[in-house]
């Protein structure tokens, strides 16, 4: 049975204290802060049963509040983008605040991310909750929000709850940036193995907004549904308008609507380490991030370069509240006590 421990992590500037759970299970264990519901480490043995370190991270508060990148945070009230912040919810209109260029990215000034979440030890459960009062971010509604992590036998899970006493915007996540081969190697993931069911990505503008239609992934370098190296596809950046836009991969993959959710929705596999990934979802949507922005200093003092670490950021596809072609897929709209509820699980083997 997974044994779940409590110790301080650090302090705020205003005093707050910072305290870290330690979800272990035999040799391996996960790290999770109440600041930010942060995914601090994941550690699993590589093939030579060597414990590795797949979650890139800070080793102390200062780190995650002087960096950017929402290093293994949760994220709400709305993960992603929408368009010019930009929200019609009951025909009133919200203006959402703005903090990625024109738009509204991962819940504005001060997200989920931002947070000391209220965190219960619930026997193999770590379970946190936070209230998000009406207009916050000028979000409508009074939003309780509960995710429960646990850790055992190699699989991470994330089980996200929430609901609201008026009609508003809902698209939570966590941002785990993963390197398979050590978030200590100080190696790109370009060299990692992926694969992704999903025959589809929505295109964007430059902006990274997606505005409408899907693009086939069949013959682009978005096409996973075969397991590919990362780098192959990134190679083709500069020729590829929808890859040239982020310098790299930051696209929404959208699921088949009948494939089967007992199946793993993507393999990540690090050839160097052996570690292998399987990523299961309900969401109909990931957003797969290469890690094109990261340059900064992580744990152990090693520095995170471009694609330093991937993210897969399971949930419904971004700008869906402006768009009803991408709500059809999965509405983040929820009226007055509608509840919200998703699961994300990660597992972690040794391919043989």
């Amino acid at each position: 049975m997974t044994a779940i421990s409590k110790s301080e992590f650090g302090k705020l500037p205003d005093g707050r204290v910072v305290s870290a759970f330690t979800m272990r299970d035999g040799d391996s264990f996960v790290r999770v802060l109440d600041y930010g519901g942060i995914l601090q480490s994941i550690v699993v043995p590589d093939r030579n049963g060597k414990p590795t370190d797949v979650l890139l991270g800070y080793d102390d508060v200062v780190g995650y509040l002087n960096n950017g990148g929402y290093l293994g945070a949760l994220i709400g009230r709305f993960g992603n983008r929408i368009d010019k912040g930009h929200l019609v919810l009951d025909g009133k209109e919200y203006r959402l605040y703005i903090n990625d260029r024109s738009n509204h990215l991962h819940g504005g000034k001060e997200g989920f991310n931002a947070k000391i979440w209220n965190a219960e030890i619930e026997k193999d459960k770590l379970v946190l909750t936070l209230v998000s009062p009406d207009g916050e971010e000028n979000y409508p509604g009074t939003l309780n929000v509960k995710v429960v992590y646990t850790f055992s036998g190699g699989v991470l899970g994330i089980e996200y709850t929430a609901v609201s006493d008026k009609t508003t915007a809902i698209n939570l996540t966590n941002h785990a940036y993963f390197n398979l081969n050590g978030a200590e190697s100080g190696t790109s993931v370009l060299g990692h193995e992926l694969m992704i069911a999903a025959d589809r990505i929505t295109p964007t503008d430059s902006e990274l907004i997606p505005r409408g239609g899907f693009r086939m992934v069949k013959g682009t370098p978005f096409d996973f549904t075969s397991p590919a190296m990362i780098g192959t596809g990134d190679g083709m950046r500069a020729q590829d308008t929808d890859l040239s836009y982020g310098g790299g991969y930051d696209h929404c993959f959208v699921f088949c609507k009948d494939r089967d959710k007992q199946k793993p929705y993507a393999v990540l596999y690090g050839p160097a380490s052996g570690i292998q990934m399987q990523c299961f979802t309900d969401m109909p949507a990931v957003q797969f991030y290469a890690g094109n922005g990261l340059d900064q200093t992580g744990k152990g003092g090693v520095h995170y370069g471009r694609c330093g670490g991937l993210c897969l950021e399971t949930q419904a596809i971004p700008n869906n509240v402006n768009v009803p072609e991408y709500a059809a897929y999965g509405s983040s709209v929820y009226g007055t006590g509608e509840v919200y509820h998703f699961t994300a699980r990660y597992a972690f083997s040794v391919r043989k």
